[in-house]
């Protein structure tokens, strides 16, 4: 009997305390939302993205996992620079290969023809 009159007690003040925090609330109304958290930390506009920038890269967490938008958005970039730096290299080498291709025909034309033996 003591165990049911301390439960009633208890959902009383339970009752009570909610009717008092909803009442309370007044004209207040609901508490606003909050503004979505964006990346902090984004990969710079000015300059090509380099190892430091992409290991201080963070992305900040939502209810089911990484905003989507940023990942994206931080995947194009990187994926824009790796393929303006291949192809800058793929230049390059081929550059470097006419040059030594060049030099290669100028050495073989300079280098005088031995005698025929007589």
């Amino acid at each position: 009997m003591v165990m049911f009159l301390f439960l009633v007690v208890a959902l009383a003040v339970v009752v009570a305390a909610v009717t008092l925090a909803v009442v309370s609330g007044g004209d207040s109304g609901p508490l606003p939302d909050a503004p979505p958290e964006r990346l902090r930390d984004s990969l710079p506009p000015d300059r090509p993205v380099g190892r430091a920038d992409v290991e201080r890269l963070r992305f900040p967490l939502v209810a089911r996992g990484y905003r989507m938008a940023d990942v994206d958005d931080a995947l194009g970039r990187l994926g824009a620079e790796l393929a303006e730096r291949d192809a800058r290299i793929a230049d390059l080498e081929s550059a470097l290969a006419g040059a030594r291709a060049a030099a290669h025909r100028h050495v073989s034309m300079e280098k005088p023809q031995p005698e025929e033996q007589q």
